[in-house]
């Protein structure tokens, strides 16, 4: 496999769904670039299975529009989406490379409930001059905002040589031991080959700066989140609840009225349940967050990043890199090594890995050694294997936002086991687990993979035709 950064990992983007909304986005991107030198008349797309089956609820149509349209996901103005998709609609056109070709979504935007044999998640972009097809391009979405197709010939597709590859859990202990080193350290320097040292900073920073942003506006907003199934935003009413209405008028404020509460256990269960659910609602409602490793999982790190910050021996930005750093490669790990994608694994392989990855960025802001943060991993992926993904009614809501501070809670559990523990005595490694939950991903039905045809999602079927 390509050598994988941080920032694969980590990416800015827009909710509700890695696979289902970033990925198709970039697919509308680069099959733009494919029609730079051509002229169509007509653009359709199709969306294959999982796509398909939760695609409206995972906002999949609006995704390969504003792609088409070569909008940045990461910079958009999430506020002026509505008046984009309005635009199409409007006009039935569709601005591309700066030409106006035609495009009805109600049309051309096919929702095919068949699966293709490429992937659960797969789209087609069909370029059209008159009745005579010009560009034709399948892509697959593989989780995380990862797309992949037999085409591609992207950079981050090209080999880059890193001083210290890794494959496998292994590799981390086995250059850590050699140098006595942290897996940050180790994780930076492979880091520096993707770019220098100052723009590595500047982006990771970055990531924390929209982790902040997120929280702080999910505990801003409440009201009902959109989609149909009226659930009731909770965050804001938490954090309300838990300053004792204290009063802030910017993050600053805010922030510091946290730092004052109090240290309980019950507290501090209910403020990581809070980030995390602030998160995910405003992932639910296509604003920004940082896909870690997904949007579906989204509120796992920043809950324990942040259960750190307010609640732990805070140690300054750079052990907020260091977390950062640590868990993007346990990202990379599972990645390699099993799938990061619902649609592939079940949610197993979203907050599953979501939460091994905030477990091993803790355990090493906290002091333990890689083989304890490699346990700690490993733990908090353990208790993950087997879960199922069934949206209901195809929204990234429910039980996908709960979920998020539940992972948050088995993260810190793991960490706290993994720093009490001897890693030299653990049954059950991290690349075993790895291999397992991959195992468990090929086994698990269909039905039980992002489809809302089973579980949760088909136990509520009129919640569900009301979406």
């Amino acid at each position: 496999m390509p050598a994988l950064s941080i920032f694969d990992i980590f990416k800015i983007g827009v909710g509700p769904s890695s696979s289902h909304t970033l990925g198709p986005w970039k697919a509308g991107q680069l099959f733009a670039q494919e029609l730079a030198p051509l002229r169509p008349t007509r653009i359709q797309v199709q969306l294959y299975g999982s796509l398909s089956k939760t695609g409206k609820g995972h906002a999949t149509d609006l995704a390969v529009q504003l792609g088409l349209m070569g909008f940045d996901f990461a910079t958009i103005d999430t506020q002026q989406i509505p008046d984009y998709i309005s635009k199409i609609a409007g006009d039935k056109s569709i601005d591309i490379n700066g030409r106006t070709i035609s495009f009805d979504p109600e049309i051309d935007i096919k929702f095919e409930n068949h699966f293709n044999n490429a992937h659960p998640n797969t789209l087609t972009f069909t370029a059209y001059d008159g009745p005579q097809v010009i560009c034709e391009r399948l892509y697959t979405s593989v989780g995380g905002g990862f797309v992949e197709g037999p085409h591609l010939t992207e950079a981050e597709d090209q080999e880059v040589k890193l001083p210290f590859p890794i494959e496998n859990g292994n590799d981390i202990i086995q250059y850590c031991d050699a140098r006595n080193a942290n897996i940050s350290d180790i994780v930076f320097a492979n880091e520096e080959c993707f770019a220098e040292k100052e723009k590595i900073i500047h982006k990771v920073d970055l990531l924390l700066e929209t982790i902040l942003e997120c929280v702080y506006q999910g505990c801003m907003k409440d009201g009902v989140l959109p989609g149909g199934l009226n659930v009731n935003r909770r965050a804001k009413g938490l954090c309300f609840e838990l300053t004792e209405n204290a009063k802030y008028s910017n993050r600053d404020e805010w922030m510091y009225a946290i730092s004052q509460a109090s240290v309980d256990f019950n507290t501090v269960n209910k403020w990581v349940s809070c980030f995390a659910l602030a998160v995910n609602e405003e992932n639910a409602s296509l604003s920004r967050v940082v896909t870690s490793p997904t949007n579906g999982a989204a509120g796992v790190i920043p809950a324990v990043l942040l259960y750190y910050y307010f609640f732990c021996d805070y140690g300054g930005k750079d052990m907020v890199r260091r977390f950062l750093f640590t868990a993007g490669e346990v990202g990379c790990l599972f990645k390699k090594g099993a799938t990061i994608s619902a649609a592939v694994g079940g949610c197993q392989a979203e907050i599953g890995v979501s939460s091994a990855m905030a477990a091993a960025g803790l355990t090493e802001v906290l002091g333990g050694s890689p083989s304890q943060v490699l346990m700690a991993a490993e733990i908090a992926m353990e208790h993950h294997l087997g879960l199922t993904c069934d949206p209901v009614g195809g929204l990234v809501q429910v039980p996908c936002i709960e979920r998020n501070a539940m992972g948050a809670m088995k993260a810190i559990t793991a960490s706290n086991l993994a720093l009490s523990g001897n890693p030299e005595t653990a049954i059950v490694k991290l690349d075993t687990v790895i291999k397992t939950m991959w195992d468990t991903a090929q086994d698990m039905n269909t039905k039980y993979k992002e489809t809302s045809e089973g579980g949760l999602a088909f136990n509520l079927p009129v919640i569900m035709a009301n979406c």
